[in-house]
């Protein structure tokens, strides 16, 4: 069977199935397949190509040198060896980057790579057992992660098992439309049919959810690709058991799994299985015509549109359980905003804006698309970010992979869809919802209508669209006006532009100024086309200061700047490599931009008058400098370096370069491991004040624990100063320790507690002081004991 016949069929499925509405609901629109859309342009195309050419050959090479292939031969029996790896879930990042490889294959076809997948898959059908069981860590037995899996098969709510068939079955989608080839759709067919029997509401089955979403979302691309509903009806069978604990386990909001999905209305736990979660949910929601549960999806939306998202498109503010912290905890060099939960955001509102038809789903997505997501990437294409921050002190770097390499291989697989997200379309109308310089055949009924845009965006908002192949008939285009365009960064009160843009986008049709008709944040035009029409549309694109809700208390007092739909950041390799925190520019400094084709693959760059504080002798002063701005998502692709997204808006805000301490010289260890933040420099603002680096005893409750600084030479301490930690977490809460001490180590390498009559405090929002006896030593230490069921952290250790 040919390629573009497979792709249609699909199309067809989905379309039949979108068309039946209940009366009052909207009919699901129809996406237009990446393989229909070719793009030309200066930004998306080379991108593609490098994750062609470079991330997905990378990615397979990590999955090769890591034994990721070789735990699925062992499962085989085609070699004899140890399981290989440290998480139960490592078999998916096999399947995600199979997943983009055929995303590729599919539009540009390679004959090397198409013989490679065959030989992966081949392996992989030789780790599924006869029953079509597939997780090669239980199969293997493989005793160290016992831990995650328990006693064998199906044991533990988090074990994965799920999530990895949920990736297999994407991946064999994928694989099978690219290809034609059955055999990776038949593996996850019998994998399907085994967990259909193994898990649902009947007697003898298995009464959970999945544990880790995204079988959910997985499920449906089966149902859509074999027309079998069994699998629609398991995919809605997990999203109903979600929180409702039948079989008495606990509930746990890391798991998603805190309450009904009817139920929720707050965006909690990990964020990716949050997206993951809800992007099913949207699924089954939409094809099932089940308004209860949409409703629910939109709710949690609203929640994370309104009060959780990032300024870049990220979501996710807490590393400590990879996930949502409270409304407007909007933390900026803490910022978690995982990679994969940029692209699960993306998945999500792509789903509702399917559903609902609205500009404002996109809005999001854009945002996340061109900040969050593609910030996951280095420029060269094999090096990634697990995490995504605001802020960094020399402290955040790429990586080439990762011991949990989820990230890289979801870049991979995204970074191949990306023209998918451009066009959809319904009985009528051709949604358009990206701009890019590219060329389109867009399946519409029994006819393909020819479309190809020709623009220089996100650097210049003028977009000519020309309709090369036209309709027979009457054919609605809606035109997506970008939320920026019309004076709202996001689709509620989180952002706001600090002045309002009285230069209207202008629409015109061969030539003639429209004046058009706008609906659900569309522009719309309905005419009977002729080949050769051609729609502009211009959007003026100053640069936009951001001023953030006042409940988001860390952006206060600070602007985010961004141009078009791009966010910048101020990165201290254009800026003499300066401490940054250090600047501010007024709220009424003029900013200048400029494209820079040397500069970072060729990006605009802005300008603009600033002010640079330092303190000497308790005086602070200040001196006029020029700050230069890059796109975010462009950042640490030089190495290192200081960065921030929100620069200070006044001297109040801007943080002087404190001169170096005995604490700035020294190597925190500690009894968990890491220790990052104790010695960054920033003085808390109170106890819960986690908007920079801190230091926390991860998954330690009630135990007696140390953390250390360490020098390279004997120093004198007569003074130390701590600042506890004070934050609630559903997978621990931080409090002050019972008690704890102080010891440094004497010549003979022993430690010794301080000599001192102070009292060790553990007041909240400020600095515990302990004064005592001077010592000489090459290392000092605190020792605490943590209250029963609580762990601790610090959020800054001073020393005299």
């Amino acid at each position: 069977m040919k390629l573009k016949h497979l792709i249609y069929s699909s199309i067809l499925i989905l379309l039949a199935f979108s068309c039946v509405s209940k009366e009052g609901q909207k009919a699901p629109l129809t996406p237009v397949s990446f393989t229909d859309v070719k793009l030309t342009d200066a930004f998306w195309a080379p991108k593609i190509e490098i994750n062609r050419t470079v991330s997905i050959p990378s990615a397979f090479g990590k999955c090769e040198e890591t034994g990721r292939l070789d735990n699925f031969a062992l499962a085989g029996g085609l070699i004899k060896t140890d399981h290989q790896g440290d998480f139960p879930f490592d078999d998916t990042d096999i399947y995600k980057v199979l997943e983009g490889a055929s995303y590729t294959l599919a539009a540009q076809y390679d004959a090397d790579l198409d013989n490679y997948l065959d030989s992966v898959i081949t392996l992989i059908a030789a780790g599924q057992e006869d029953d079509g069981y597939l997780t090669t860590c239980v199969t293997n037995k493989c005793e160290r992660l016992t831990g995650w899996y328990g006693k064998g098969r199906w044991d533990r709510l988090n074990s994965h098992e799920l999530y990895n068939s949920g990736h297999l079955y994407e991946a064999a989608v994928a694989h099978y439309q690219a290809t034609g080839k059955r055999i990776l759709l038949d593996i996850a067919i019998k994998n399907a049919n085994l967990v259909n029997e193994v898990f649902g509401p009947n007697e003898g089955q298995k009464h959970v959810p999945s544990g880790h979403p995204i079988i959910e979302m997985a499920l449906v691309k089966l149902y859509r690709v074999t027309n079998n509903k069994k699998y629609l009806d398991l995919a809605r069978y997990f999203v109903d058991e979600t929180g409702k604990g039948t079989d008495g386990h606990k509930l746990n909001a890391y798991s998603q799994d805190h309450m009904p999905v009817v139920k929720q209305e707050e965006a909690v736990g990990h964020a990716v299985r949050l997206g993951y979660l809800y992007s099913g949910v949207t699924d089954v929601a939409s094809l099932l015509h089940d308004q209860q549960l949409m409703e629910a999806t939109k709710r949690v939306w609203e929640n994370v549109v309104s009060k959780k998202l990032y300024i870049t498109g990220g979501i996710g503010s807490r590393a400590q359980g990879e996930g949502f912290g409270p409304d407007y905890e909007l933390n900026n060099m803490t910022a978690y905003c995982e990679t994969c939960a940029s692209i699960s955001n993306v998945y999500w509102n792509y789903r509702l804006f399917l559903n609902e038809h609205e500009a404002k789903y996109y809005d999001v997505l854009e945002r996340t698309l061109y900040n969050g997501v593609i910030s996951g990437v280095s420029l060269s294409g094999d090096k990634f970010f697990y995490d995504n921050p605001l802020e960094s002190v020399h402290n955040h770097e790429r990586a080439p992979w990762f011991g949990c390499a989820c990230c890289p291989g979801n870049i991979t697989r995204f970074m191949a869809s990306v023209p998918g997200y451009m066009y959809a379309t319904d009985k009528r109308t051709i949604y358009v919802n990206l701009f890019a310089q590219s060329t389109a055949k867009i399946p519409f009924g029994e006819e393909t209508i020819g479309i190809s845009q020709e623009t220089k965006y996100p650097w210049e908002g003028k977009v000519n669209i020309t309709i090369d192949e036209p309709s027979l008939t009457k054919m609605e285009l809606k035109i997506r006006i970008p939320g920026w365009a019309h004076n709202q960064p996001v689709p509620s009160d989180l952002y706001h532009f600090a002045n309002e843009n009285k230069d209207a986008y202008a629409v015109s049709v061969n030539g003639k100024k429209e004046s058009v008709k706008t609906e659900d944040g569309y522009i719309l035009l309905d005419s009977k086309w002729n080949a050769g029409d051609q729609i502009t549309i211009d959007f003026p694109m100053p640069v936009r200061k951001v001023i953030a809700n006042e409940k988001a208390t860390y952006d206060q007092g600070k602007i985010a700047y961004q141009r078009g739909p791009v966010v910048y950041c101020f990165e201290d390799k254009d800026n003499h490599d300066g401490f940054m925190f250090d600047n501010f520019a007024s709220a009424d400094a003029k900013v200048t931009h400029e494209f820079d084709d040397s500069l970072l693959g060729g990006v605009v760059k802005l300008k603009m008058p600033a002010h640079k504080i330092s303190t000497e002798k308790a005086e602070t002063t200040e001196e006029t400098v020029e700050l230069t701005a890059i796109p975010y998502y462009a950042w640490n692709n030089r190495g290192t370096s200081n960065m921030l997204v929100w620069l200070a808006a006044n001297k109040e805000t801007a943080i002087a370069k404190q001169a170096p301490s005995l604490e700035s010289k020294a190597t925190p260890t500690a009894s968990s491991g890491w220790a990052p933040g104790l010695n960054d420099g920033f003085d808390p603002k109170n106890s819960g004040d986690v908007d920079k680096s801190y230091f926390y005893w991860w998954l330690k409750e009630g135990s007696e624990e140390t953390v250390d600084y360490e020098f390279e030479s004997p120093v004198t301490i007569a003074q130390s100063s701590v600042y506890w930690l004070n934050m609630d977490h559903y997978d621990g809460n931080y409090r002050v320790p019972e008690h704890w001490s102080i010891l440094y180590k004497n010549k003979a390498g022993e430690w010794n507690e301080v000599e001192t009559s102070n009292e060790f405090g553990v007041a909240l929002d400020q600095y515990n002081t302990v004064n005592f006896k001077p010592v000489e030593t090459t290392a000092i230490r605190i020792k605490a004991k943590l209250q029963e069921g609580e762990s601790a952290g610090i959020l800054e250790w001073k020393l005299k």
